[in-house]
């Protein structure tokens, strides 16, 4: 399908051509280990152990491709699943990476717990300072990571500006693209190398699968990760393709809500005399929201907010929330809350991502925003 069609159109159809065989119009579930071979390498369309490929993981991997602006895009059993990959392709023992000091739990815990171990240095860096990303290379460094919006504190990184520095030090630049999803931005057209995704989040937008994806625009590393794809074989399965598939059709206007939702919600909670601080990008005290409006289509559906009286005051309004529901992940339709300090982000503790306390991380789902006003306001107590 041309890349020329809006992103709206090529959600649902990019990779998902009408079936040879029946005619359906949605790529069937390819739920099989092997395929028949027409003599000895006399493969069907490329198709000999689904570890490799399966037809309906080729299908999610188009759509993909197709919706961030890449040359090709790979599915992974999880978001960790894809880093993992990604950062065994990219780099070998004695390289160092620079991370944001505003990242997910689980990818400090990586660099931390597991490539640390491996040989791999990190450094960590405040991502929304140009300079301060400057001044953490290191002749050795070989990938700079980038989250915008970050998980879970909502900061915002210049991606076209940080992509010159990668450029100049002649690093590899990786997003994570997971909060804003490609609907709202596309990094690979800001210069980043490659795109990372838990698809269990928006992509997939209803909390009934785990997946994860990367993107790239470079052949020549496009076939390196497919490689370590295959070998490596954390691949998704194909009921989880079809699931990611099918949330990807609905994403735009999924988006849509999310954003109208959380700006609500974003302005309810500044003007709540027990909310000390908002953290989301679309307000304009927000330090990064001039380059949010600049790079990104809106705003996004994740919104953060620190709660007068500490770390138990956050809990408290934790435990007290009824429609928002108690619980990690994001992305979904549903509306969730964590406290990030005690769920998504303790591994981080003690280090320099230890997230505040008093920090409590909503994901805005597609409900009726009166109903999710009334009971943030009720919670807050």
């Amino acid at each position: 399908m041309s890349d020329q069609h809006s992103f709206e159109t090529l959600a649902i159809h990019a990779g998902n051509t009408a079936d040879p065989l029946t005619g359906a119009v949605v790529p069937p579930i390819y739920q099989v280990s092997t395929y028949k071979q027409d003599g000895v390498g006399g493969l069907r369309g490329g198709y000999e152990y689904s570890r490799s490929a399966n037809p309906t993981r080729t299908a999610l991997e188009e759509n993909l491709a197709a919706l961030e602006g890449g040359r090709r895009g790979l599915a992974f059993a999880s978001g960790l699943a894809a880093e993992d990959c990604l950062l065994r392709t990219l780099l070998t023992p004695g390289d160092h990476v620079v991370i944001p000091n505003d990242a997910y739990g689980g990818t400090f815990r990586l660099f931390a717990k597991v490539v640390s171990r491996w040989g791999v240095e990190f450094s960590v860096a405040d991502t929304s300072d140009v300079d301060a990303v400057r001044a953490a290379l290191t002749p050795r460094t070989k990938v700079i990571w980038v989250e915008t919006p970050s998980n879970p504190l909502l900061g915002i990184t210049d991606i076209a500006a940080v992509a010159g520095v990668a450029r100049q030090a002649g690093a590899r630049l990786v997003v994570d693209n997971t909060f804003a999803s490609p609907y709202l931005q596309q990094p690979l057209a800001l210069g980043a190398d490659v795109v990372v995704h838990s698809t269990t989040k928006y992509m997939g937008g209803h909390s009934d699968v785990v997946g994860g994806a990367l993107v790239t625009g470079d052949p020549q590393l496009a076939e390196e990760l497919a490689y370590h794809q295959n070998a490596m074989g954390a691949v998704a399965g194909p009921f989880d393709a079809w699931l990611v598939l099918r949330g990807i059709k609905t994403l735009a206007v999924r988006m849509d809500r999310h954003n109208e939702n959380a700006a609500k919600v974003a302005d309810l909670l500044t003007r709540h005399p027990k909310v000390t601080q908002v953290l989301y990008p679309g307000l304009p005290e927000h330090p990064g929201h001039e380059i949010a409006a600049k790079q990104m289509r809106a705003f996004g559906g994740m919104v953060s907010f620190r709660v007068a009286g500490g770390e138990e005051a956050a809990v408290r309004v934790c435990d007290r929330a009824k429609l928002f529901t108690l619980g990690e992940s994001l992305g979904g339709v549903e509306s969730l809350l964590e406290h990030p300090g005690r769920m998504t982000h303790a591994s981080a503790a003690g280090s320099p991502l230890e997230v505040p306390g008093d920090l409590v991380r909503l994901s805005v789902g597609i409900e009726n925003a009166d109903d999710l006003l009334a009971d943030l306001t009720q919670a807050l107590g």
